[in-house]
């Protein structure tokens, strides 16, 4: 599938502070699909386990690879053209409203033919005034120019506008942003759509990032149908290098999905 470039991570900068070393960590394994560490009660893993009246419901059917993802009615009316439904995102309104931080838009081009979406803010991010920023966007911008793009071509954005406190939304707002992430793909309707981390493909695929890689997937909206690929986030890609080569094919699909 052609050679593979070198994204070079040897000069980026790294925090020398303990919390900055922990909070990568945890980054880490919020990308690699980890987010629960322990339950809230104690079990007994000896205890038998207790009978349970049997239930019978409709099974559900998983999408097969390639099939169309189709977007839910969302909850709420959401603004039907692009720059209202920006300014949205930062209002009063928006579901990370009530969360501590700086909320961060969208940027780049309405007419895309690439869209990204991340999970969220990385803590720099909101000093930077941009998503994507420091080591990471500068990994990023390197993967962009491997396959022939710069920002100023790409529409980014993420699925949660502020960074969750503890790095990954609340369960209960999952279907929610998922709503709002897919009307923000029908605004901009690209001919592409990369999913960077977990959270954005749990967001639009409604699937785990190691189950959708290796396909296109086909996500219909209200302005078309677009072909998302779902890949590593750059943060992960500077902790685990030795991906950098399934990041690879990953953008050739992307590259493969825009030259169609």
């Amino acid at each position: 599938m052609g050679a593979i470039p070198t994204f070079d991570t040897t000069s980026l900068d790294r925090a020398p502070l303990e919390g900055a070393l922990a909070a990568s960590a945890l980054d880490w394994w919020h990308d690699a699909g980890v987010d629960l560490l322990v339950e809230d009660e104690p079990r007994d893993w000896m205890a038998p386990e207790p009978s349970r009246p049997a239930v019978f419901a409709p099974t559900a059917i998983s999408p097969k690879p390639g099939a169309g993802i189709v977007a839910p009615a969302p909850a709420t009316q959401l603004p039907d053209t692009l720059e209202a439904f920006l300014a949205w995102r930062l209002s009063d309104a928006a579901p990370e409203a009530g969360w501590d931080g700086v909320s961060l838009t969208a940027v780049g081009p309405a007419d895309a033919r690439l869209m990204v979406l991340v999970d969220c803010p990385d803590r720099d991010d909101a000093e930077a005034g941009q998503i994507l920023s420091g080591a990471p966007g500068r990994l990023f911008d390197r993967m962009l120019a491997a396959i022939g793009l710069s920002r100023d071509a790409v529409h980014i954005a993420s699925v949660c506008t502020r960074r969750p406190l503890a790095g990954r939304a609340p369960a209960d707002l999952d279907t929610r942003l998922g709503e709002i992430a897919l009307h923000h793909v029908g605004l901009v309707a690209p001919r592409s759509l990369l999913l960077l981390g977990n959270a954005a493909s749990r967001a639009v695929l409604g699937t785990e990032l190691m189950t959708a890689r290796g396909h296109s997937h086909p996500v219909d909206h209200k302005s078309g149908k677009t072909n998302a690929v779902a890949s590593f986030h750059p943060r992960f890609l500077i902790e685990k290098p030795m991906a950098k080569a399934e990041s690879w094919k990953d953008l050739q699909r992307v590259m493969g999905d825009l030259n169609a």
